[in-house]
């Protein structure tokens, strides 16, 4: 019997040859590279999963798709760069990376839900805020009652009794309830706001006898601004709280980013309104109490500065709260300095333009000026930095 597997294989080795030489048609030619070309450029067929090993972390600790949007914010990630990832906003893409990877066991999924009313926590910081206020004002009365009856050194022991218990009630009253920075303020920060707040008693009249040619003899100590920003502290606490509550439900109702930041900038330029006359109010009571005296403008421009700094502490921005109480505060020790700069041969022109303000507005005009172009600066700053939704995760409102 013979063998025909050899001419066998021959043949078909011969046809594939042939089959092989023969010219293709030219769109079944460029199908095979053109597809390998595809394959090559085409990316992960899943963008998302990068995304999601990159913010891993951030992922399995988040307790709400909001937290991760606010992560995902916070690390440059916009609406706009959403789209790569195939969604229409931060939001929906959050929500996907929060449906993919699972929670840290033991992480209680408490998630970010709207705040509720607790009448017995909201009473507990409301009457903290008043305790600076009722300090000064029972000093005041002390003062008042005593007057022609202690000499100068009983007198000065009240002073400081009450003061000191001012210092106290105001302390208290930062350390819980919505004027509380949860990663606490720096010590930095507290020495500018006592620089400020000294200002305000002393400041007007240490600059009026530098310009007379002092300092010499006894200053004249005005504290009618002091007790307004003292009282003040309870509408600040209020003003903080409001702002809070309404920027988380902001938050919770919003789809998108730039809708976020649209509805909380009104909200943050309300309570500071809303803040700015009740602080009105109250230091032309307390002027009204004391018979007029001291910068009624610049304890108005201070009270302002101290609650957007709070604001900024309080929602993670203490850098730029220190910077603003910084300026104040050189541009108030620069004034005086300027002036006995001045008297130096050869320096007076130093001295000049302390001279014009004060010929133009008076003593005051320079804490106005101090405070009042810092809390611009820091109002601009909290414009767009408590915009973001990655501020308000941080703390839950009371």
């Amino acid at each position: 019997m013979v063998d025909r597997a050899p001419e066998e294989r021959a043949a078909t080795g011969s046809a594939a040859e042939v089959r092989a030489a023969a010219p293709r048609a030219p769109e079944i030619a460029g199908a095979a590279p053109a597809r390998k070309l595809t394959a090559s450029r085409r990316g992960p067929a899943d963008p998302v999963r990068s995304l999601m090993h990159r913010h891993r972390e951030l992922c399995e600790r988040a307790v709400d798709p909001l937290e991760i949007a606010a992560g995902l914010e916070a690390h440059g990630v916009t609406d706009r760069a959403a789209a790569r990832y195939r969604h229409r906003d931060v939001f929906s893409l959050a929500e996907e990376l929060f449906a993919r990877v699972p929670t840290v066991a033991g992480e209680p999924a408490t998630g970010l839900r709207a705040p509720e009313r607790d009448t017995g926590t909201r009473a507990a910081w409301s009457l903290r805020a008043l305790a600076p206020g009722a300090a000064c004002i029972a000093t005041a009365g002390a003062l008042r009652l005593t007057e022609g009856t202690l000499g100068g050194q009983g007198r000065l022991a009240i002073a400081l009794t009450g003061g000191l218990v001012a210092l106290v009630g105001l302390a208290l009253s930062l350390r819980s309830g919505p004027l509380h920075a949860v990663g606490g303020s720096s010590g930095t920060a507290h020495v500018y706001g006592c620089w400020l707040l000294g200002y305000v008693l002393y400041g007007d009249a240490l600059l009026d006898q530098v310009l007379s040619g002092g300092p010499e003899g006894s200053w004249t100590v005005t504290p009618a601004p002091l007790l307004g920003l003292a009282l003040s502290v309870a509408p600040a606490a209020w003003c903080a709280h409001l702002f809070s509550v309404h920027a988380h439900r902001k938050l919770i109702g919003s789809r998108a980013l730039e809708e976020f930041a649209a509805g909380v900038r009104p909200l943050l330029f309300g309570a500071v309104a809303l803040h700015l006359c009740a602080l009105a109010g109250l230091l032309y009571l307390a002027h009204l109490g004391y018979g007029g005296g001291g910068p009624f403008v610049g304890a108005a421009a201070l009270g302002m500065l101290l609650l957007l700094a709070r604001l900024l502490a309080v929602h993670g921005f203490p850098e730029p709260a220190t910077a603003g109480l910084a300026g104040a505060c050189a541009v108030e020790a620069l004034a005086p300095a300027l002036v006995l700069a001045g008297r130096l041969p050869g320096l007076h022109f130093l001295a000049r333009p302390v001279d014009a303000l004060v010929m133009a507005a008076g003593t005051g005009a320079v804490p106005a000026l101090a405070c009042g172009a810092a809390a611009l600066g820091l109002l601009i700053t909290a414009a767009v930095l408590l915009s973001r939704a990655s501020a308000h995760v941080r703390t839950t409102p009371t």
